[in-house]
């Protein structure tokens, strides 16, 4: 009876690799893998034709599904290769770390003091090394001390070199061994209870794979693990170390996984710097280079870059040439990027990104078989986007979805759904142009959102029925009446039918409720956008039409009062709110709701104790909806910026009735006038009071605008055109008389 323990980096291709031959040459009778042991069910997927790495297994609580775990594999992942060659030998195959059933409770549980992680740094001999690593960097790895004994700084270096280009695999796993259970003694490292948990679960497992005769045990384990399994203690001491564990019930399944999950950037403990490089790597072990450096050519010119065989042949000796002056066995990444670098970029590194993001790290995703169990909500979810081929990518893909099409229809009530469920696989962006026709969606899916789809899929097994459900509980526990009309907004675009009949009487009921007139005009904007979706989608959007009107009328009503006594900050953000309302009331072209609006304008605007801004953009919207113009409207403005008025008054009505625009005082000459005389008739004091107000009214105009009236103060009282006006008092008569036989003699009339 023998037991082999191959100790092995994740995802390292070397290792992989010799974890194959080794296989291949033991032949063992059972492979024992680092891994959840509640997966073993779903391990006979693999060597699927359609189970297709990277792919990971999800762990996750059915009860609580936030809780979960991912453990990815990649074609070049040791634990994959072993778990590969059992399933073609056709010989038992199981996972050996501890379950995580119990790892979940281990995170609940308070810290013990045999427990407590020791924050003191490791002590490090500098006498038998060549320098002295960071006490940080061997404490984050303590590998970093091996590759200090090798002359190498950076510890990922050493193991690439030494262990993943590493062609001959003899005594590689019992070098492994030897080194890391010196670290293991020598260093004083932490030592958590999960670690031991951990390597005592392992090792009971070799103890049963023994008990049931297995005579050629082959056990991968991360290399730090490897010691503790190659020299077991008692199985009392293990037992005792693992009694009184919590349990949880789990649940697991395959889902596909990114090369950018993958990488140690993305927050994966276990992570690698370049999975891409490293497919290449386990593909062609033996590459010096050349494949390497033709693939980056490839990819500049497809950037319509101009590169020549002779820049990739330079590339390759250049990085032959640092690999022997670093006394290297091959060229490495680095040395690769560096000749790159140099020779293909001319040592500009902006396309090093790109290189990095293509072909370092990659973008590619994995794929798992359609019949393999998964939850109900994700198989409707895949099934739909296999029928409107919207493919799930691990780069991000731009759509813009045209709503008069029944395809591009269908994409944008999915993705809303999935929206609204709080599954973000798509973005909105906003489209140019005008209409209500067109969507642009950017889709990226992350092997995250299988946690999200888990835990929505209690609401439903369909997407329509999981956001039918969510919608309804979010209506009726909302107490906002805004909360329920964004709602309605983003469910009328998902097409849920019962949940709007739902989301209608709640605002019904809500709206009836409150006598906050900020509070209704706040949600008639959105809901007068949402009414707009009738014109292009299916859904009947003129259920919201009542809403709307009855709405209206409150508002009408109450708002002529809400602007009376007004403190300046509520001024203001009221009358933001009217300009939107206004806005609405013009979207609708409902006239008898125009009328009804415009006298609460006239109301508004012939009330002396309302507030002065809101008091000048009401009568400015009149002007507007031309229900004052002329001698009304010069007599209005007149009132409020007279002198009787205060000044500061004067000015805050003059900043609302010019909101958003100029052009008014451009075109009238009256208009202008009186604000000239205005201005005219004020202290130098009282205009240094008013500079910020009249700056701040002034400076929302466009620069045209601005400029024109910059002229016409330079000329003073002026038209238009920019001409003096001239009073009839100035008009000379007889001069105008003398002109008159020279204008009738060119139209060809004949005095009499």
């Amino acid at each position: 009876m023998a037991i082999h323990v191959l100790g092995i980096r994740h995802h390292g291709p070397g290792s992989a690799r010799h974890v194959k031959e080794y296989l291949e040459k033991i032949k063992p009778d059972i492979v024992l893998v680092e891994g959840p042991p509640e997966a073993d069910n779903i391990l006979e997927w693999v060597g699927h034709e359609h189970l297709n790495p990277p792919v990971a297994i999800l762990a996750y609580q059915p009860d609580s599904p936030h809780k979960a775990v991912f453990y990815p594999f990649a074609e070049f992942s040791p634990e994959w290769q072993a778990i590969l060659y059992a399933r073609r030998n056709k010989i038992p195959v199981k996972f050996m770390d501890l379950p995580t059933v119990h790892k979940f409770e281990l995170k609940n549980e308070p810290p013990s003091h045999s427990a407590t992680v020791k924050e003191e740094p490791p002590v490090i001999n500098s006498m038998s090394l060549p320098f002295t690593p960071e006490a940080r960097a061997v404490k984050r790895n303590p590998l970093a001390c091996l590759a200090a004994a090798a002359g190498f700084h950076d510890e990922e270096a050493w193991w690439e070199h030494m262990f993943e280009y590493r062609q001959d695999q003899q005594q590689v796993f019992e070098a492994i061994i030897e080194g890391i259970h010196a670290l293991r003694t020598e260093l004083d490292l932490p030592y958590d209870r999960e670690e031991q948990l951990r390597e005592a679960h392992m090792r009971k497992i070799i103890r049963q794979a023994e008990k049931e005769m297995y005579t050629e045990i082959a056990v991968v384990c991360g290399a730090w693990h490897a010691p503790a399994l190659a020299h077991m203690p008692k199985a009392k001491d293990d037992n005792d170390l693992l009694k009184g564990l919590s349990k949880v019930k789990i649940a697991t399944t395959w889902v596909p996984w990114t090369y950018n999950r993958l990488s140690f950037d993305s927050g994966y403990g276990a992570g690698i710097n370049s999975p891409g490089w490293y497919e290449h790597n386990w593909r062609y072990p033996t590459d010096d280079g050349t494949r390497w450096m033709s693939r980056v050519a490839r990819l500049f010119r497809e950037q319509q870059k101009d590169i020549s065989v002779a820049h990739v042949l330079e590339a390759v000796r250049l990085s032959t040439a640092l690999t022997a002056l670093r006394e290297l066995p091959r060229p490495g990444l680095e040395e690769l990027n560096e000749a790159t670098l140099s020779v293909l970029c001319n040592g500009e590194d902006i396309m090093m990104q790109l290189i990095n993001n293509e072909l370092i790290v990659s973008d590619k995703i994995g794929a798992v078989p359609s019949d393999i169990p998964r939850p109900p909500l994700q198989t409707d979810i895949e099934k739909q986007q296999k029928r409107l081929r919207l493919p799930q990518t691990a780069d991000y893909k731009d759509y813009v979805l045209d709503l008069r099409k029944e395809t591009d229809l269908d994409r944008s009530i999915l993705l809303h759904r999935m929206e609204l469920l709080d599954i973000k696989w798509g973005q909105r962006y906003g489209v140019t142009g005008k209409g209500t026709f067109k969507e642009q969606w950017r889709l990226q899916w992350d092997p995250e959102l299988s946690i999200d789809i888990i835990e929505k899929g209690s609401l439903g097994n369909t997407v329509e029925e999981a956001a039918n459900r969510y919608v309804k509980q979010e209506a009726l526990t909302a107490t906002s009446l805004k909360a329920v009309c964004t709602l309605l907004e983003s469910a009328i675009p998902a097409e849920l039918g019962t949940a709007i009949d739902v989301l209608v009487r709640q605002i019904n009921n809500l709206a009836a409720a409150t006598g906050d007139v900020m509070q209704l005009m706040t949600v008639i904007p959105g809901l007068v956008q949402t009414s707009r979706y009738g014109n292009v989608r299916r859904t009947d959007a003129g259920m919201i039409e009542g809403i709307i009107t009855g709405m209206i009328t409150r508002i009408c009503i109450s708002l002529p009062s809400a602007c009376v006594a007004v403190a300046e900050d509520a001024a203001t953000e009221l009358l933001e709110l009217v300009y939107n309302m206004n806005d609405a009331i013009l979207i609708l072209q409902d006239t008898s709701l125009t009328e009804e609006w415009q006298d609460t304008l006239f109301r508004i605007a012939g009330t002396d104790s309302t507030s002065p801004v809101i008091g000048g953009y009401a009568t400015r919207l009149l002007t507007d909806h031309r229900r004052i113009s002329g001698d009304e409207l010069v007599r209005a403005f007149s009132f409020a910026m007279s002198s009787s008025s205060p000044p500061a008054t004067a000015a805050a009505w003059l900043e609302g009735f010019l909101k958003g625009s100029g052009t008014l005082l451009l075109v009238d000459n009256d208009l202008w006038a009186v604000v000239y005389n205005w201005m005219q008739q004020l202290s130098e004091d009282t205009f240094k009071q008013l500079l910020p107000l009249l700056r701040r009214t002034f400076s929302s105009f466009s620069k045209a605008e601005r400029r024109k009236l910059g002229e016409k103060a330079k000329n003073g009282t002026t038209g238009a055109n920019g001409i003096n006006a001239i009073s009839d008092t100035d008009f000379d008569s007889i001069r105008a008389q003398k002109g008159i036989p020279v204008v009738m003699q060119m139209l060809g009339i004949k005095q009499i």
